[in-house]
């Protein structure tokens, strides 16, 4: 919708196909509905937040910044807030307003809708000539595949942009969801389901290499863990079939080992004739407490006076590192965004332009692009759609 307007308000005709029945469907959903637009920061610290590609998108970026991003909306009628980690959101917390806005915008720029599906790319002598639709040819010197990636096919995002770039010689890097819930084989991790834990420090691991860290949320389900940071460890976790992922929770981030050890001395000293399994409703949640007492080795009945320093370290221990070892990553379904697609070395950073065929244009999640949660994955669509737009001829 972005770079339909963009385009339109150029002086083209632009046709926007589209086979849902409703305009933007996918991106009324993002942000649990309240849709985070950007994130206020600056561009060398979007390009922080996207694993691999970040150097494609840096004149794309300078093109339209979040700044930008913000200012649009705000004078398509949308007034912004910023929240915590700078996300970005409308004021109203309803992404239905974001899509409104940009609707609107088409309407006014001269975009014609057309409820279809793109069957095929024409392409004569390397370049685009038309679009075969469901519903018949149309001619056209330039064609912006903006379909997204596969994560939440139910809008509408079953991957057929990479059909379309394949059959004209693209090559599409092998998808993966992204931004998704992690599997886990401990058993524990069902036993604790439904709970949550805040103010924690999650790493994660690749074949015993730290891959990412960060302080915040998450929670146990019955499958493994989900939450803010395990979506965005997620994004590292690049190869499951052919590495070892692993995540450390440190529960106590506030306290080094040394001051937890004299923390949970001092609780010791209070409760020193209960049985252990009753000593740790200062330290931990109820429903964790049963996971920590048998991952501790110490036996649960034994009172709080006879556990030894040796114990005492090891049950330190785990609270700063309790571990999560990761089987996969739940499905497409379930993600918020795909890695993999349209392979960046065939794609004009500057223009979005296919180096394979003259007129045809990529923008958004369709390309080999991917970043962390915050709002930067709505930016490099925003910025790709953007110069896209500004782009064809």
């Amino acid at each position: 919708m972005l770079c339909a307007a963009v385009a339109a308000q150029r002086g083209l005709e632009v046709v926007l196909l589209e086979p849902n029945r409703m305009l933007g469907r996918k991106l009324r959903i993002t942000g649990k509905g309240r849709c985070n637009v950007t994130n206020a920061c600056e561009i060398k610290t979007v390009l922080e937040h996207i694993p691999t590609g970040g150097k494609f998108l840096y004149s794309a970026l300078n093109r339209f910044s979040p700044a930008d991003v913000m200012e649009l909306f705000e004078h398509l009628g949308v007034p912004l807030k910023v929240e915590r980690g700078n996300r970005v959101f409308p004021v109203s917390d309803q992404a239905g307003d974001v899509a409104g806005a940009l609707i609107r915008n088409m309407e006014r720029s001269g975009v014609h809708v057309f409820q279809a599906s793109a069957q095929a790319l024409c392409v004569e002598n390397g370049a685009v000539t038309g679009v075969e639709t469901t519903k018949g040819r149309i001619d056209c010197r330039n064609a912006v595949i903006c379909t997204g990636g596969l994560s939440y096919p139910a809008t509408g995002s079953t991957g057929d942009g990479h059909r379309l770039a394949a059959l004209v010689g693209h090559t599409v890097v092998p998808c993966r969801p992204s931004l998704v819930p992690l599997e886990s084989s401990d058993e524990y991790c069902a036993e604790m389901q439904g709970f949550s834990l805040k103010n924690v420090t999650l790493t994660a691991f690749e074949d015993d290499k730290r891959i990412y860290r960060d302080l915040g949320e998450m929670m146990f389900t019955h499958f493994g863990v989900t939450g803010p940071l395990v979506l965005s460890a997620s994004a590292h976790m690049r190869d499951m079939e052919g590495r070892r992922y692993r995540l450390e929770i440190d529960l106590k981030p506030g306290l080094d080992e040394e001051k937890l050890d004299a923390r949970i001395l001092r609780d010791f000293e209070a409760q020193k004739n209960k049985e252990f399994k009753n000593s740790l409703g200062g330290l931990a949640g109820r429903m964790m407490i049963p996971v920590l007492v048998r991952l501790s080795g110490i036996d649960p009945e034994t009172k709080v006076h006879s556990i030894t320093r040796e114990q005492r370290l090891e049950l330190v221990r785990l609270f700063k590192h309790f571990p999560v070892e990761i089987s996969g990553k739940r499905p497409f379904e379930e993600a918020i965004v795909t890695a993999g697609g349209v392979a960046l070395s065939e794609v004009n950073p500057r223009t979005m332009e296919s180096k394979l065929v003259r007129g045809l244009y990529f923008a958004g999640e369709v390309l080999d692009l991917d970043a962390y949660t915050g709002g930067f994955n709505l930016q490099i669509a925003w910025s790709t759609a953007y110069t896209a737009g500004n782009a064809v001829n």
